[in-house]
């Protein structure tokens, strides 16, 4: 029978660095308090030896686990998906792990319930990315107080400790692009109802329409998919073809709203034109191009960590942050004179991304 690997103790790591036992612990407790070159060192050395520090020995220890929590929506999505892998990245580099527990319904009791799992696990702080009213995430501060809590679904004017994305410029520039190019039957596809940063933008756009004294041809809710946006786009457009622009609250359900439209021999942005948001990493290969509003989900995760971890060190200056979006124009949308834009033109389009695939 094989022997049984023998696990790497803080000794060994200590005697592989040249340091202390004293100074491994302090980097895996508390880095600040190391120089960057020993500290780097140790590392190295835990690295080399496979070393996993003893969690449960920490638990027991009440010491501080250097672990965040982080509760979200479904990570099939792609902004969950992008935001977890930036927190995940960020918080590796400030030396903390992260536990994730993704939601089924998203309801507050199911909330609370994984609350007190990463309690029960001792995290330091947890982050959700789950939508709540300015009231309900007020309450589960008040019902949490012994765990840090950040929020990244709340609305902007929220009291409680948030970094959030800022709606209102992207979305305002998504709408006047479309009436400064003459349209004036728009759709609105935006996300749940339930959603915060949905209704939002989906409020954006409609102060945007009546300010110009329109109001939209219609308004959907779609959760988010493209197959869900395709089936919308599908009934609309069958009944509704004097429709001419449709603004979508993110890219993955562009996307299932230009097949749609496409299935019904509708040509974007000949005949439709389509905005989407998040600006997704495909969206600018799509064909068209998906003109859409970007929001820069690494930024959000760095600002996320580094935030919570200031607050945790004791920073209480570390407060809120609202972070902007960036509106993109692409190819996806067309002055309403421009329905009947050349087949040369698509063609150029086409080279172009070609070109641009060689080069990567």
């Amino acid at each position: 029978m094989a022997m049984k690997k023998r696990l790497s103790t803080l000794d060994d790591v200590a005697q592989k660095a040249g340091v202390s036992h004293q100074t491994v612990s302090r980097v895996l407790n508390k880095p600040e308090m190391v120089s960057p070159a020993t500290r780097q060192r140790v590392l190295d050395a835990m690295d080399a030896l496979q070393f996993v520090p003893n969690r449960s020995a920490q638990l027991l220890a009440g010491k501080a686990t250097r672990t965040l929590g982080f509760i979200t929506v479904s990570l099939a999505l792609h902004a969950p998906s992008q935001i977890a892998a930036a927190i995940k990245s960020h918080a590796a580099r400030a030396d903390y792990s992260v536990v994730i527990a993704t939601l089924e319904t998203g309801t507050l009791e199911e909330l609370q319930r994984s609350l007190n799992e990463m309690r029960a696990q001792k995290v330091d702080g947890v982050i959700i990315n789950l939508p709540l009213g300015a009231e309900a995430a007020a309450s589960l501060v008040n019902d949490n107080s012994d765990l840090l809590c950040l929020f990244l679904d709340v609305p902007a004017d929220s009291d409680v400790f948030h970094v959030s994305f800022d709606p209102r410029d992207g979305s305002r520039q998504s709408v006047e692009l479309l009436l400064n190019g003459g349209h004036q039957r728009i759709a609105l596809l935006a996300g749940p109802e339930h959603s915060v940063a949905s209704g939002m933008r989906l409020a954006c756009w409609q102060e945007v329409l009546r300010a110009h004294g329109l109001a939209p041809c219609a308004v959907l809710h779609g959760d988010w998919s493209s197959k869900d946006a395709w089936q919308q786009t599908l009934s609309l457009f069958r009944t509704r073809r004097n429709i001419t622009a449709l603004v979508v609250a993110n890219d993955q359900m562009a996307f299932g709203a230009m097949s749609a439209l496409d299935e019904l021999g509708l040509r974007v942005p000949q005949d439709v034109s389509v905005i989407g948001y998040d600006d997704t990493p495909d969206s600018a290969y799509f064909i068209p191009p998906l003109t859409t509003v970007e929001q820069d989900f690494n930024r959000l995760g760095a600002q996320a960590v580094s935030r919570m971890v200031a607050r945790l060190a004791g920073h209480g200056e570390s407060g809120s942050a609202l972070l902007p979006t960036r509106f993109i124009e692409r190819r996806s949308t067309a002055p309403l004179g421009d329905r009947n834009a050349s087949r040369e033109r698509l063609l150029d389009e086409m080279a172009r991304l070609v070109k641009a695939l060689r080069e990567c």
